[in-house]
């Protein structure tokens, strides 16, 4: 691991190049480009904020406590992050599928295609940043929250969350080359994640809700649960995670990154057969 991540140190230019390419080619038949971006976790965040804090208010004030005031920015908090995890996963699938041409041609560590599409799909999660804290100002100036060393969160979060989406681009990319049915398998397992992770909920009405204790030790053990507290903690500090929770989530994603690391350089001569 060791000599691949030194080579793939060395390919960092590479790969600030295929980053600006695929996000130009992306954006390039669009009108409203790199603002996409932005339209549509806000399209996601103004639905969900019409179901649960309109038409559903009631119940969920009563679960999200400090965070009842600002629902908005709970929301937007949440799906900001989301799109970058599952846009990240969605194109990791087809990484080297979906560029064979090059991996076959180009003498870089194959590592750097999967990984190009988290650090792009970072790079649109960043260009939403100012948005969240242009609303989180606003809520501040109001009184609703109130910042402070839960700031800190942000970059623990950011790293946390890339290096958990890296391992499972590794893992997606070379699996899926020998294995098409992975590529649609994911559309269903992200669908799950969304509601099986807190991104529109908080954490509290899973752990206060009738669940089996079994299930509710399951559910935790996802590393997205954490990481989205993470998320959710920079403007809330009641929501940072708890020990056990934020080792859970740091190892899991430790763990994940270390096996698609693995795999992937041990699939990788039959990838390039396959391709």
């Amino acid at each position: 691991m060791t000599s691949g991540v030194a080579a793939l140190w060395s390919a960092r230019t590479s790969l600030r190049i295929l980053v600006r390419r695929d996000l130009a080619v992306k954006y390039q038949q669009s009108l409203l480009g790199y603002l996409w971006s932005l339209i549509e976790p806000l399209g996601m965040g103004l639905i969900y904020w019409f179901v649960f804090g309109v038409l559903y208010s009631g119940a969920t004030r009563r679960h999200l406590g400090d965070a009842a005031g600002s629902y908005p920015l709970f929301l937007i908090t949440g799906i900001f992050a989301w799109m970058w995890a599952s846009s990240a996963l969605t194109e990791a699938a087809n990484a080297l599928t979906g560029q064979a041409r090059l991996i076959t041609t180009m003498n870089l560590p194959r590592q750097v295609f999967p990984i190009g599409r988290v650090t792009g799909r970072f790079a649109e999660y960043a260009a939403g940043l100012p948005i969240l804290v242009a609303i989180a100002a606003l809520y501040a100036a109001h009184g609703r929250i109130h910042l402070g060393w839960t700031l800190l969160a942000l970059p623990l979060a950011v790293a946390v969350q890339f290096v958990l989406l890296v391992g499972l681009a590794l893992l997606l990319s070379a699996g899926n080359v020998l294995m098409r049915d992975i590529e649609r398998f994911m559309r269903l397992i992200i669908r799950v994640l969304f509601y099986a992770t807190p991104i529109i909920y908080p954490l509290n009405l899973v752990r206060g809700s009738g669940m089996p204790g079994w299930l509710k030790v399951a559910y935790e053990l996802n590393p997205l649960v954490g990481i989205f507290q993470l998320h959710h903690a920079i403007w809330y500090p009641d929501e940072f995670p708890d020990a056990r929770l934020l080792t859970v989530t740091v190892a899991g994603s430790l763990l994940v990154f270390a096996l698609g690391w693995w795999s992937f350089r041990r699939l990788e001569p039959a990838v390039l057969k396959e391709l």
